[in-house]
């Protein structure tokens, strides 16, 4: 799924009480998981609540909603907060809207529009497997019927390196670039498997 497509799903018990809905993910820091979810109040002026939602709380992920248990895995929006920062303590991954894509050879991909999440109903995580972005002209030249400013989908691998306003990716990644959300999975797979990474659920 693309992290748009989760913002602003509601948030739902498995009695079917619809308690709140998403207003921003946060992802873990470094940028592999989503660490959980801040909330905002159903309706159209409701603002952002106090507490959040923690990944590990969460039962189901779809296109239609966030399944909970109950009220009670509604935590303090501070400690989802917390399960985003970085193990020294200096912050989340932040916001990768905007940010250029860089291969490790210093190439420049494009900018990320949106994030792609995986996740299988039967697993503990939600990965970050890819980013969405606008291509640059030397991403374009490589992919047909593709130009400047054109939609692409970047596989990446389990572990990202997030900087300041600039995402690295190996160069290896360019190889494996789509623009076929459902056939993503795929890209994501052997892509990680020539890395010798596992992609697990992909």
């Amino acid at each position: 799924m693309r992290t748009s497509e989760v913002t602003a799903l509601p948030v739902v018990t498995l009695a079917g009480d619809d308690v709140a809905q998403v207003k921003d993910i946060a992802f873990s820091g470094d940028g592999g998981a989503v660490a959980g979810f801040t909330l905002a109040g159903r309706g159209l002026f409701s603002g952002p609540l106090k507490t959040g939602l923690l990944w590990s709380k969460v039962v189901g992920l779809g296109p239609d909603a966030v399944m909970i248990t109950d009220e009670s895995a509604l935590d303090p929006v501070d400690d989802v907060r917390g399960a985003a920062a970085s193990a020294d303590g200096s912050g989340s991954g932040g916001n990768v809207l905007g940010d250029q894509v860089l291969t490790d050879g210093g190439t420049d991909l494009g900018r990320v529009v949106d994030v792609i999440v995986q996740f299988d109903n039967g697993s503990s995580a939600c990965d970050v497997v890819g980013y969405e972005i606008e291509a640059s002209e030397h991403l374009a030249a490589k992919v047909s019927n593709a130009s400047n400013g054109t939609r692409l989908l970047v596989p990446l691998p389990d572990t990202l390196a997030v900087s300041g306003e600039h995402l690295m990716v190996p160069a290896s990644a360019e190889g494996f670039v789509s623009g076929d959300l459902a056939g993503f999975g795929a890209a994501v797979s052997a892509f990680r498997a020539q890395l010798g990474t596992p992609g697990e659920g992909v």
